[in-house]
Order: structure tokens, then sequence, then C-alpha cells
């Protein structure tokens, strides 16, 4: 489920950068790096942009935070919970790009404001669920890892499948709309909340706290 969530990053990072004015949505370093060239005066980028993704993010992670510490016992119902609250922003998200289109200014920072609160969210809840080398939006470490240890079939497969979701994701957004792209991460979204709901009913071992 979190390797689909990794998918689900790479898609909506790939509808940020290219069609919602070079900023992520989920990769913050990526987002401190574009302010600081912005303050710098580059002129295909915007300050405004990436401190409206920073925020959101923020935003996102504190309540993900909260929303961890609501349920603290069942690492299913958690995920299922973030992903259900990240499908109805994305699902917004979706019916905004089809209605409005996304190039206006005012559409465009709604845009960016709904899909980085989702992915700040996603985060902070994949952090409580402490899933090693399975982070779903940030991988220079698992990379760096990769290299170092020279083990690791699931940090490979970390990055091939968000390598995977933002090739996707760029090829629906030049060639189709941003609300097809948008509707592939909603459809993964959904997928993943119905699978874990139905996985996580017996309440196997996975389902319990892991260890700090």
């Amino acid at each position: 489920m979190l390797l689909l969530l990794t998918v689900v990053t790479g898609v909506v990072d790939a509808v940020s950068y290219l069609a919602l004015g070079h900023v992520f949505v989920a990769n913050m370093t990526g987002n401190v790096v574009f302010l600081g060239f912005a303050l710098a005066g580059d002129p295909g980028l915007s300050a405004t942009s990436s401190l409206t993704a920073l925020a959101a993010f923020l935003l996102g992670a504190l309540a993900g935070g909260h929303l961890a510490e609501r349920l603290p016992g069942h690492r299913g119902r958690l995920l299922v919970a973030v992903v259900a609250a990240e499908a109805v922003l994305v699902t917004a998200s979706t019916a905004l790009a089809a209605f409005a289109g996304h190039t206006g200014d005012q559409v465009r920072y709604t845009l960016i404001g709904l899909l980085g609160f989702a992915m700040g969210g996603q985060n902070a809840v994949v952090r409580a669920l402490r899933v090693p080398d399975l982070t779903t939006t940030v991988l220079t470490m698992t990379i760096t890892a990769l290299a170092a240890d020279r083990t690791g079939p699931r940090r490979l497969a970390s990055a091939a499948w968000m390598f995977a979701g933002a090739l996707v994701g760029a090829l629906l957004v030049r060639h189709t709309t941003v609300p097809v792209a948008l509707a592939l991460a909603l459809t993964l979204l959904l997928a993943v909340a119905a699978l874990t709901h139905h996985a996580a009913k017996p309440q196997p071992a996975w389902t319990r706290p892991a260890a700090r």
C-alpha cells in the first residue's frame, strides 16, 4: 500500500511542477531550494508558490500528526483514515481543475494548497507507521542507504515506484489534461483505502503499533 502511495506522490508532484508553476507539493526540499532561487531573482520560479506549498504541507503534517495520536493502536485504521482524507482533497482538486482550469493564480494556489495539505498528512502518518525505507515522499536517504549499504530491495522498489509515478504523471499532464492525471492519483488512493480496509479487518500483526 505504501508503494502505491509512492506512485501517487510521483503523479501529484508531476502535476504540480509541470502545470502549477514549477513547485512541488510533496518534495519540500525542492521547495526550500526553489524559494531561495526565487528570492535571488530567478524569473521562472515563484516565492509565493513555494511558500504556499510549504505552508499547506506543514498544516497537513500537523493534521496527520493529530490523526496519528488519535488512532495509535491500529495502523490499518490510521492508514485508511489518512488515505480517505487525501482522496477527498484530491477529488476537490480534480473537480476544480476540470471546471476552472489550472492557469489562473487563484485556482493555481488553491490546487497547490489542497495537494500540499494532502501530501503533508500522508507524510506525517507514514512517519508514524514506521515502515523502514518507505517514506512515500522522500528518497534522498533511501537512495543513499541503497548505495552505502548495497542492500535493500524495498529501497530500490521505493525509488522505482516514485519514478514510475512521476513518469506516468508527466505523460498524462503533457499529452492529456491535469484532471486526468489527478484522477489517476484519486483512483490509486481509493484502491489503497479499500485494500487496506480489507486487509486490516482480521487485525493481523502488522496493524499493531510498530516498535520505536
